[in-house]
């Protein structure tokens, strides 16, 4: 498993979950789940390193390229549909000779890089690729990293979006931040596209979809105590079209595995969403806003049962995540990797659950609850 916080994956960690154990008998027994899994987890950490130089290269050429940044900024902004994220014109010039110097470029790379969402995915979309490939027996290797590129970067584009909106990390970054993120969704874009247009319709609509997620995700921050179960699942939007949408492309937008791969990509983003919000109110020390267990909460008047309901409700996503594994093909070469992906996400917010338990953080959440 990769993650940005390895204790997770500890052997310790591994210990204290059911499927944690299952996971360490996997390892024990060389499972053809895990030996896929490792397999591509090893050559994601050492391919990670090229990734992030090929990232940087491509930004700083279109940075310095741009003979009109404040344009480029304008256009995002009426994009995503906030000012807030962009730079003022008399901004952009200092932030932008400064990024033009490869090492701070890279520097500010490998910042948004540092996420569970990208390290955790990385190997997953190159074992999707390689799965349908290997069933529709087009293979092109120059096709693969550009799409796996493409969809990873897509993805990072949300971590200096959300640090921007949030401001709880990077504040000193933030406007170069600001002057990247226009590049970024370019530089998506770019490589998606050589997957065709189909491809690349496909990731406009989840990238739309990602931003109504979005959008609805801060609008209930400003009202946390009227969040309803249809705005939480549109809020959920936001895991369900980045996931999704890359899975069905690893596919190249093609039935049935297309269909096959969002739904069981879409429904496990969900699942590990519910951990991530845990994960979150542990380290933060307050009930994340807007979130499950927020919700929850409001409902039954106790922080515990809020919790305890969202991990009940992490099971359910992942439930349907796994019922898309009973529609792959016969004889499909990778479901044993699927498999085994899915009992990772199941750990992971199991550790986060047993954790909470254990920090005993129910009276500090309860006052510090929105009313």
């Amino acid at each position: 498993m990769s993650s940005k916080d390895q204790s997770v994956v500890s052997k310790e960690a591994l210990m204290s979950t059911k499927p944690g154990k299952q996971i360490l008998k996997q390892g024990l027994f060389k499972s053809k789940g895990f030996r896929l899994f490792s397999q591509y987890r090893e050559e994601a950490e050492n391919e990670f390193p090229k990734f992030a130089d090929r990232f940087t290269d491509d930004l700083l050429r279109q940075i310095k390229s741009d003979q009109n940044p404040a344009s480029t900024q304008k256009t995002f902004a009426q994009e995503v549909g906030t000012e807030e994220i962009v730079l003022h014109d008399s901004e952009i010039p200092a932030i932008k000779s400064k990024l033009e110097n490869r090492d701070i470029l890279k520097d500010r790379v490998l910042r948004i890089l540092n996420s569970n969402f990208v390290k955790m995915t990385f190997p997953v979309f190159n074992a999707l690729y390689d799965a349908a490939a290997k069933y529709s027996g087009n293979k092109d290797a120059s096709l693969r990293q550009d799409l796996v590129d493409g969809h990873i970067i897509a993805i990072d584009l949300s971590e200096p979006m959300d640090r921007i909106v949030d401001k709880d990390e990077d504040l000193e970054y933030l406007d170069d931040y600001r002057l990247m993120n226009p590049y970024i969704l370019r530089l998506a874009r770019d490589k998606i596209a050589r997957g065709g247009k189909e491809v690349l319709d496909e990731f406009e609509e989840g990238f739309r979809d990602a931003r109504l997620g979005q959008y609805i995700d801060t609008k209930l921050k400003s009202n946390p105590t009227k969040i309803t179960e249809e705005q939480m699942n549109q809020c959920y939007k936001k895991y369900r079209a980045v996931m999704g949408t890359a899975g069905r492309n690893m596919a190249l937008a093609k039935n049935p595995l297309g269909e096959i791969f969002y739904l069981g990509m879409a429904r496990a983003a969900e699942s590990v969403g519910c951990g991530n919000e845990i994960e979150d109110s542990i380290k933060n020390k307050f009930v994340k806003v807007p979130s499950w267990p927020l919700y929850y909460t409001n409902l039954s008047g106790s922080v515990r049962t809020g919790f305890e309901f969202t991990i009940k409700k992490s099971e359910l996503y992942l439930s349907d995540a796994r019922l898309a594994l009973e529609l792959l093909p016969k004889e499909f070469s990778h479901k044993e990797f699927l498999e085994f992906l899915f009992l990772s996400v199941e750990h992971y917010n199991q550790y986060w659950y047993n954790q909470l338990e254990k920090a005993n953080l129910w009276s500090e959440f309860s006052a510090k609850l929105p009313r």
